[in-house]
């Protein structure tokens, strides 16, 4: 309780309340919300077989607020609350399903939440979430802010290792300001307090030791016993559950029967009509279940009070019970839908009548809950609807009768798996579907679908697939223009495939033109100005002009690469402050669109990439961790751990960029596609981090792909900072000469490859024994703002100075490399700068900390307090803590002991123990 209160009222954001079936969590946070003092809005997720049911606890959440200041009220604080139709029918009919229009439900939920602030946002039992319950909830808990606290309970027991709720909560324990509550089960003196309350008096000795032994310390076991005295039950937790049940008039326990086959919850006029009851005689029979906690009052239905009741008394039906009831629901929902909240019935009836065996219903009911969850934008939910479609349909005489055939149910699906990002299951869908196609307009359609399914996959058959759909449409079409538009747009990215993607783009700007297709016309141009050879300068000439045909068009596909196209160019060119703005409006335009996994990710990696190079690296690693956090495709992961690791390099936190760069490689081996913006930029972190390992020979084996033209778009933008660091490791002419023939082949564009450009020759002069020009790449750095770069080449400048008796000279741009890499936390190269000031014999710390701060760091390394250190010193608690913040900053670190970690590594400890034992 008190770290719910804490994350309320100190940082709210969300609280996983995780723990075993009975161990409290319901009560907690009903507790909690009860001392909350805020507004609390609650709704669970219901289980309903393996379906489960879209957006149900946000539906049951909202429609509470509804009760409580009406629709007028919601309409006030949310003047567009019609866009919640797709939750509660109070605000009108529902639009057609868009991806558009899913992002705005999301962002109109989010809205209300954060207008409703403070308040507290409770979704109870989560491992039955359905995926779009889990999105909506994901998405809340990444962008609610303020005075929002979102509570979610789940019990741990139910999450096997193939549970989708798991790598859920795995990525939301990573975010900050989420906290993560394990109930544990209760110890013998706890067990004793809960048999007090429950007893109203304080409990035999002997009667606490069997309750606490039969309990194991099990809150809702340990009240089982203890309202019945502690008497000896049988062995099984089913008996056990079924205590204070069978306890109630035989007619309560009939009723709890029938509600038990429709699930956790239900709704009051659902039972009624199911067992045909009026409102007086249901609520008689209903009433003892609530009295004795078998059962609980939930809006304008009931719950049991725990989900092991209703599976006890469930597990108790004979099997004719079981078809029977089931049967029973689905004919009560086929006659009366509205019984259930909008755009549940199908849904629940396609599980009553599958459960009841009644095959050809349970088809039926399955294809319109799956047309109903697409427009519900559950995705996933309507792929596994349309597979139970698909699995019934041999079994059901004339399955047809649906009104579609097999084949329109298979295409259906594999659109869904696209959308739902289920492309292994789409391949094998849209292969299955390939063997029913009857036209070449239905063989075309799908062929692109899955060429760009099997694209996502890295694997080159999709090139096949589209070149086939190409070649089935008339010349002048729009699918045609579409198809290859996309031909170009995927091979523009690979090694070798420039002329055919150049070719593919022409001819779609050709058809696009004749037929007046803004879209491909679009995608074409570019594409084009992606692949041109044309300075950097000309190609945002080109993407510029692109702006008012984009004005022109609802494909956000291409409104999304436009700004991606933008970013990559302006990084290119080195103007990083405009590659971050442009990316950021990207960002800002794929979160409206819903698109931050896909195309949201590789926008984040555009803004992540030049803030690295500008030396913004907690900010880059934010960025990072919030786009692997939303579990991005496995293809754009590669891009994202690259960059992290490149950072953890230049810190010297080996282990983690060994980790990052692991998985990034494991990323770019997966299929047979090469992507230059993966590939070329892998083998420069590679060498790195062979170099950071004291490796030269394994960085040398690394750079070998450098070696040889790659044919790949941008080629030398991601070739040259990975020769200049190859060159770097080079000791004699004979390993460097191949890399000396690849520079004097490959083009220089723009001032970033000239730095590079010029960091290299500055390493050739050397191996060679020539004068090294490190004050042009001084210079070259100092103007594009890089300051880890910088610092390098002062540190090279240093070198060189020593190296020709300049100390002093040497000294002073040692100093000026500490300045910019202390604050980066950049510890490697500080050790280096360390250990050349130590053999030009000064004892000038390398680290920027002053002396007083050097004294705090002595004392801290040491594990004392900020008091003990302010007594120490003769200085305030305060000043302790603004020195200590300070040492934090200067080191690059974020906590005490990494502090005292990085002094150790640095040797700025030993340093002291000299200074202050002289």
């Amino acid at each position: 309780m008190k770290r719910l209160r804490k994350a309320l009222t100190d940082a709210p954001a969300a609280v996983l309340v995780g723990g075993e079936a009975g161990i409290g969590k319901t009560r907690l946070v009903r507790e909690f919300g009860a001392q909350a003092g805020v507004r609390v809005l609650s709704g669970g997720c219901v289980e309903l077989g393996s379906d489960g049911l879209p957006f149900a606890p946000f539906s049951a959440a909202l429609r509470s607020l509804v009760r409580e200041i009406g629709a007028d009220g919601v309409r006030e604080l949310l003047p567009g609350a019609s866009g919640l139709a797709r939750l509660l029918p109070e605000f009108g009919d529902a639009d057609v399903t868009t991806v558009e229009s899913r992002a705005r439900l999301f962002e109109l939920v989010l809205t209300l939440l954060e207008r409703l602030a403070p308040m507290v946002l409770v979704v109870e039992d989560a491992h039955w979430a359905d995926k779009s319950s889990r999105d909506l909830l994901e998405f809340l808990i990444r962008n609610l802010g303020g005075q929002v606290l979102v509570v979610v309970t789940f019990r741990s027991d139910a999450l096997d290792r193939g549970h989708p709720l798991r790598p859920l909560l795995a990525e939301l324990a990573r975010v900050d300001m989420v906290d993560r509550i394990d109930l544990r089960r209760f110890t013998r003196a706890e067990t004793r307090r809960l048999l007090h309350q429950v007893l109203g008096r304080g409990p035999e000795e002997r009667i606490t030791d069997q309750v606490f032994a039969r309990s194991e310390g099990n809150p809702l076991f340990a009240e089982a016993l203890a309202e019945i005295g502690g008497r000896m039950l049988p062995d099984s937790l089913r008996d056990l559950l079924l205590v204070s049940f069978q306890k109630l008039p035989e007619e309560t326990q009939e009723l709890l029967r029938v509600a038990a086959a429709g699930g956790t919850r239900f709704e009051h006029e659902l039972l009624s009509a199911v067992v045909g009851m009026d409102d007086a005689e249901l609520s008689r029979c209903v009433r003892p279940a609530v009295a004795a906690n078998v059962l609980s009052v939930d809006g304008d239905g009931y719950a049991f009070r725990h989900a092991l009741i209703r599976e006890a008394v469930y597990d108790d039906l004979l099997p004719g019970e079981l078809s029977r009831l089931h049967r029973r629901y689905a004919e009560a929902l086929t006659e009366r839908p509205a019984l259930v909240a909008p755009g549940r019935a199908a849904g629940e009836r396609a599980y009553h009548w599958y459960a009841a065996h009644e095959l050809a219903k349970a088809l039926e009911s399955a294809w319109e809950a799956g047309e109903e969850a697409i427009r519900q934008f559950a995705h996933a939910e309507a792929l596994r609807m349309l597979e139970r479609v698909l699995e019934l349909w041999d079994r059901v005489p004339e399955a047809d009768r649906i009104g579609v055939r097999h084949f329109e149910v298979l295409s259906r699906a594999v659109e869904l798996a696209r959308f739902a990002g289920e492309d292994a299951r789409g391949v094998k869908l849209a292969t299955e579907a390939l063997k029913e196609a009857e036209t070449p307009a239905e063989r075309a359609s799908l062929l692109g679908m899955r060429g760009w399914l099997l694209y996502d996959q890295n694997r080159p058959e999709g090139f096949d697939d589209l070149r086939d759909t190409i070649d089935m449409l008339p010349d002048e079409n729009v699918a045609r223009a579409r198809a290859l538009a996309m031909l170009a747009v995927n091979l523009s990215k690979l090694a070798g495939r420039g002329p055919e993607a150049r070719a593919a783009a022409e001819e779609a700007l050709v058809v696009a033109r004749k037929i007046g297709d803004a879209t491909a016309e679009a995608s074409a141009l570019i594409t084009l100005a992606v692949r041109s050879a044309e300075p950097d300068e000309e190609r945002m000439r080109q993407l510029d002009a692109i702006e008012p045909l984009i004005c022109h068009i609802e494909d956000y596909d291409e409104v999304l690469r436009l700004e991606l196209a933008r970013s990559h160019v302006l990084e290119g060119m080195g103007r990083h402050e405009d590659a971050i703005r442009v990316a950021r409006l990207g960002v800002a335009k794929a979160k409206k669109f819903g698109l931050m996994r896909t195309t949201g990710t590789v926008l984040g990696i555009n803004m992540a990439e030049p803030m690295v190079a500008l030396g913004r690296w907690p900010e880059a690693l934010e960025i990072i961790a919030l786009a692997l956090e939303r579990r991005p495709l496995r293809r754009h992961e590669g891009g994202l751990r690259f960059l992290a690791a490149t950072i953890h390099i230049a810190r010297g936190d080996l282990d983690r960029a060994a980790a990052d760069l692991a998985a990034a490689w494991e990323v770019c081996a997966m299929g047979r596609l090469r992507r230059s913006e993966e590939h070329l930029p892998l083998i420069h972190t590679e060498i790195l981090m062979r170099l950071a390992e004291g490796r030269p020979d394994l960085a040398l084996a690394a750079a070998e792909p450098l070696r040889t033209h790659a044919d790949m778009s941008d080629e030398a933008r991601y070739t040259w900072p990975g020769l200049a660091a190859v060159a770097s490791a080079c000791t004699n002419a004979g390993e460097f000469a191949p890399y000396a023939a690849r520079a004097a082949s490959l083009e220089v564009r723009g001032c970033l490859q000239q730095a590079h450009r010029l960091t290299f020759d500055a390493h050739a002069a050397r191996i060679r024994g020539e004068e090294p020009d490190w004050d042009s790449v001084r210079k070259a750095w100092e103007e594009l703002s890089h300051p880890y770069d910088l610092a390098k080449a002062l540190y090279h400048s240093a070198e060189h100075a020593a190296a020709n008796g300049s100390r002093d000279q040497a000294l002073a741009w040692l100093e000026e490399s500490v300045e910019l890499a202390a604050p980066l936390g950049a510890a490697p190269l500080l050790a280096r700068v360390q250990s050349l000031r130590s053999r030009l014999g000064t004892a000038a710390p390398a680290h920027g900390l002053t002396p007083r701060e050097l004294e705090v760091l002595r004392e801290l390394a040491s594990g004392r307090p900020n008091r003990e250190i302010a007594e120490t010193l003769f200085i305030s608690a305060k000043t302790v803590s603004v020195h200590v913040s300070s040492i934090l900053t200067k080191l690059g670190t974020a906590t005490r002991g990494q502090a005292a970690a990085r002094a150790r590594q640095l040797g700025i400890l030993s340093e002291l123990d000299g200074i202050f034992n002289s």
